[in-house]
């Protein structure tokens, strides 16, 4: 009797749980079903370019009847006409602001991946990379908009893959490279926030587009963002999330070291790593350098400081990374007397240098000497 009863408790009781599994899985199995279907539908209304040149021709014809090409743009022989005509192999498509009742999503006014990368390289190799085109000031400007524009079609098509990534390493070396070159010129001409800003931009794309699998070049901008941002408690914590792979890499093993040296405020060790930086990772790091100078003076100004102490000038130039007369500049923006060939250091003369008093393109040397027969373009494009 009781074995019949809990056959029957048994039989009943597996009944019972047997019909909401079946629930769950057709909900489950419905649910993956209108999954793929959205996704579909996502996909079936993301506009895909036919624009086949680097800029729409209703753009073109438009820009050209109201005189708004740019110099870089004009057909050759026409620059002094009274309206100039537009070169169909050298005008690229603008970056326009997403204004009301614009449609930015036409395909005839979307190029393509392989059109958008073919644009990229047009503007590295002859126009970025020019050797006639000139003030570099005015090309950052042309390049800069142009290259917005690009990621502008990438971001309404979607777009991933190789061709996207291939985009966004050139433009990340572009503007770190750009960092570096037009530092300290004028803010009318060249704003380091607003470059900073889309640095930034660009960089993070990159590195969430890295996590769909192996790239060639992962390591090259991991190590980039790192020395880009050193002391970003954000960077150093998405470094630390890196398979071991990449972070054992010599790269980032290199870039890891300065970080750590940055973080330990310990410039001395910051500066003799700094040697070993390529010419694109010094562009990188550049910015922190005037801040690693100011800290090593500090540093020295309270552990040396005594009136009978003497420290060699070259000695502190070689450390700085700095020619003695820089050096000699930077101790007295910094309150450091100078005797000779001699340096005293007084905890109580050390001073904060004057806004403006030091122009920043005046102490590139450590960054100058790497590029030696480096182009513009091999920069860029990575053959270095």
């Amino acid at each position: 009797m009781n074995n019949k009863r809990t056959s029957c408790r048994f039989s009943s009781h597996s009944r019972r749980r047997g019909q909401p599994v079946e629930r769950d899985w057709r909900q489950h199995h419905n649910q993956g079903v209108w999954r793929e279907v959205q996704e579909e539908r996502r996909q079936e209304s993301v506009p895909r370019g036919v624009c086949l040149s680097m800029c729409p021709i209703r753009e073109l014809q438009d820009r050209e009847a109201q005189n708004l090409l740019h110099r870089f743009e004009v057909l050759s022989g026409t620059e002094r006409e009274r309206w100039p005509r537009a070169d169909p192999s050298g005008v690229v498509k603008e970056y326009a602001r997403p204004a009301a009742g614009k449609d930015s999503t036409r395909p005839s006014d979307l190029r393509p991946p392989a059109v958008l990368l073919k644009t990229v390289f047009y503007l590295v190799d002859n126009i970025a990379a020019s050797p006639t085109l000139r003030p570099w000031t005015e090309v950052y400007d042309f390049v800069f908009d142009r290259l917005r524009s690009v990621r502008q079609d990438m971001i309404i098509q979607r777009v991933s893959g190789a061709d996207c990534v291939a985009v966004l390493e050139r433009t990340v070396r572009f503007l770190i490279y750009a960092s570096y070159r037009l530092c300290g010129e004028p803010l009318r001409l060249y704003d380091p926030r607003i470059n900073d800003t889309h640095l930034q931009e660009s960089l993070s794309w990159l590195l969430e587009c890295y996590t769909s699998g192996k790239h060639p070049n992962q390591e090259e901008f991991q190590a980039l963002s790192l020395l880009y941002n050193l002391g970003s408690s954000r960077a150093i914590q998405h470094t630390m999330e890196l398979p071991e792979r990449i972070r054992s890499s010599p790269v980032m093993h290199l870039a890891l070291s300065v970080s750590r040296a940055f973080m330990e405020r310990n410039p001395v060790r910051l500066l003799r790593l700094a040697h070993r930086l390529d010419f694109l990772q010094s562009c990188a790091l550049h910015r922190h350098l005037e801040t690693c100078r100011r800290d090593l003076l500090l540093i020295y100004s309270h552990g040396h400081s005594s009136k009978n102490c003497r420290f060699p000038l070259h000695k502190l130039a070689h450390i700085l990374a700095l020619d003695v007369p820089l050096t000699n500049q930077l101790c007295q923006a910094h309150g450091v007397e100078v005797h000779g060939d001699s340096v005293v250091f007084s905890k109580t003369s050390f001073t904060e240098p004057e806004a403006g008093k030091l122009q920043c393109a005046h102490f590139h040397d450590l960054v100058d000497r790497k590029q030696r027969d480096l182009t513009v373009g091999s920069i860029i494009h990575g053959c270095t």
